[in-house]
This record gives structure tokens, C-alpha cells and sequence, in this order.
């Protein structure tokens, strides 16, 4: 490999294998980066399946089997790499999930992060820090736009968690002088989105609906607005705020925020098809399920069914960052439109399904 401008320098990334590991992988690799990942065995023993988004990069990067969450795995790993900075993307992330199953949840992002920060303090304190914060820290917003001096109100599990990362990389930054960031990025998309998530769950029921394998799309809220960009323009910020002089925390987002309705809207006229919507939130969910049931019989319509096993707990409704800070500091901002963003996640599903 050779060296860039910035020399050859090495970088860890905790959650290498999901959506923002991956695109982070390529750029750092574009910029001559040395790159390590930290994996599960199990995903080195089923590549095609567990690795599938960094499948065509493997000879590229070096993967480490291990686990965050367990402390004497992941602290020799650190100790061997010996990492100019150490992007930590990995979490439970799936907000549904976190309400399932809070305990791991806690455990995964919690502990996790926390043995990140130790090892970094223990083996290599020059190492900079990133930790990967989310909008869902806001939760229940006090103002909006927010920004990095919004409170925070999480309304699930997973936004706890991320609360509490934050507050540790920046104990960290304080008490140890850790070169610690935290990127509190808004919603992220791309097509390497998980099929759990919202926006990747409508792209590859709208391919299946294409290709006259189903009718029906069932979702939950469609008035819940979020700030939505693309997870390949967000990897950018993430390494920008490393490269700063001082460490700090940054919004990223694209300062606009579009309701799930508006998504199917786009989605669905980008490849010429209608829907009627069915709301069934307030059934029992056998009522709803009966109810999809006979409409799945109506082949020769479309329909977006609300249900209510999709419906939170407790609702995030909107969403919408400031980046004014990233643009000035970082001299960042999102280049990918709502718009495009979603008929990219569209055509990639289209062409899967063909």
C-alpha cells in the first residue's frame, strides 16, 4: 500500500461490517489509511452473510475476531493494532429492538464504549476517538432545530445508551485528555441500510411489489418526520473531526427533515406505481392482522397497511439537526438530496430483485 499525504496511518473501526463501517473503510482506504475491523468469529466463519458489505474490500483490511462488550477481548486487539484513531461504530442500533431487548442493548453500547475509552487511556492515550451519537439522544425535543447544546430527552433504550456514550467520551476528553469527538449524526441512509430499518424496508417492498410478489407494504407511522442524508456523504464528517486541532462534538445532518409518508411518495412514484393507504394503528394487532390478510386478496391494488406492532412505545415524532457548526469547523455539509437519496436505495433494490 502506498502512503498518501497523510501517511500511513492506521485506524480501528468497532462495526466495520455494518452500513457506516463499510463506506468509512472505503474512504479511509481512498486516503492511503492502514485499516483494521473488529468482527465476531462467527462473521469470519460466514463471510458471504456477515460480511457482505465489506466482501470486495476483504483484501484491503485487516479484521480482528473479537467483541467490544467483553473487555479482555477487545483490549489486547487495541494493544496489537496500536491505532492513530479509532472510529467506534459499533451498537445495537435498531431502536425497535432496543424495547425488545434493553438489557443487551445496555450492555452492547454501554460497556462497549466504555471499553473502548479504557483501552485507548490503558494502551495508546495519543489515539484520537471517535464515538458514532445519534439524533435519538434528542428523543423528546426541547427546541428545534437541535444542536449540540440541545438537551437531551431519549425516548427508547437505544437513545439512552447513546446518552451515556456521549457523556463518557466526553469524561474522557476531560478527565483523561483524550482526543475524544462525538458525531451526533441524524438519520443516515444508504443501500447498505439493514432490511429492519424503515427506509431500506419500504425500498425492497416496493422492488417485490415491482416484480407482482406482494401487494402489501405494512409499516407504522407515517407522519414521523426525521432529517434524513446519506450515509456515504456522513463517513466524511466522522474522519474531518478527527483532523481538527482540538476535539469536540458535532451535529451532522442535513438541516432539512421529511415525514415517512413523503418517503413512500417519492419511492413509489419513482417507479410509477400508486398506493392506497390502510391505517389499523388502533386495532388489536390479530384484528389488523386479519384485516391484511384480505387485503393481500386484492391483488390488482397496492396498500400501505399502518399496524400497530410498528408503533413505538414511546414516539420520536421529528427530528431536524443544526449543522452550522460542522459547516463552519469541518467545512462539511450533506450533498446528496432527499429526493436522490431515496431513489438510489430504490434502483439498488430494483436491480437485487432482478
Amino acid at each position: 500500500m502506498e502512503e498518501s499525504e497523510f501517511g500511513m496511518r492506521k485506524a480501528l473501526i468497532t462495526g466495520i461490517t455494518g452500513q457506516d463501517g463499510s463506506y468509512l473503510a472505503e474512504f479511509l482506504l481512498d486516503k492511503g489509511y492502514d485499516v483494521h475491523g473488529i468482527v465476531r468469529r462467527v462473521a469470519l466463519e460466514d463471510p458471504i452473510q456477515r460480511l457482505g458489505r465489506i466482501n470486495h474490500i476483504r483484501d484491503r483490511i485487516t479484521l480482528h475476531p473479537g467483541t467490544i462488550d467483553n473487555y479482555s477481548s477487545f483490549s489486547p486487539i487495541f494493544e496489537r493494532v496500536k491505532p492513530e484513531e479509532c472510529y467506534h461504530l459499533a451498537a445495537q442500533s435498531f431502536v425497535a429492538e432496543s424495547f425488545d431487548d434493553s438489557a443487551s442493548t445496555m450492555r452492547t453500547n454501554i460497556e462497549g464504549t466504555l471499553n473502548v475509552l479504557n483501552a485507548i487511556h490503558a494502551h495508546n492515550s495519543q489515539c484520537k476517538f471517535y464515538f458514532a451519537g445519534s439524533s435519538e439522544m434528542f428523543g423528546k425535543v426541547k427546541e428545534t432545530p437541535q444542536t449540540e447544546n440541545t438537551p437531551f430527552h431519549p425516548r427508547s433504550p437505544y437513545g439512552i445508551t447513546k446518552v451515556a456514550g456521549f457523556d463518557l467520551t466526553r469524561n474522557f476528553r476531560e478527565s483523561y485528555g483524550v482526543f475524544a469527538c462525538s458525531g451526533i449524526l441524524f438519520n443516515h441512509e444508504s443501500p447498505r441500510r439493514g432490511g429492519e430499518f424503515v427506509t431500506r424496508k419500504i425500498t425492497k417492498n416496493i422492488a417485490r411489489i415491482r416484480k407482482g410478489m406482494d401487494n402489501v407494504l405494512i409499516l407504522g407511522n407515517l407522519d414521523a418526520k426525521r432529517d434524513w442524508g446519506y450515509s456515504k456523504d456522513y463517513v466524511e464528517a466522522m474522519w474531518l473531526m478527527l483532523q481538527q486541532d482540538s476535539p469536540d462534538d458535532y451535529v451532522i445532518a442535513t438541516g432539512e427533515n421529511h415525514s415517512i409518508r413523503e418517503f413512500l411518495d417519492i419511492a413509489f412514484r419513482h417507479v410509477g406505481l400508486k398506493y392506497y393507504n390502510v391505517d389499523l394503528h388502533a386495532l388489536q394487532s390479530s384484528q389488523a392482522d386479519e384485516t391484511v390478510k384480505e387485503l393481500r386478496k386484492e391483488k390488482e391494488k397496492i396498500y400501505v397497511v399502518q399496524h400497530p406492532i410498528f408503533y413505538r412505545p414511546a414516539e420520536v415524532q421529528e427530528l431536524l439537526g443544526d449543522c452550522a457548526k460542522a459547516k463552519d469547523k469541518l467545512g462539511w455539509t450533506s450533498q446528496t438530496s432527499f429526493k436522490k437519496l431515496v431513489e438510489i436505495m430504490v434502483d439498488n433494490d430494483l436491480n437485487l430483485e432482478r
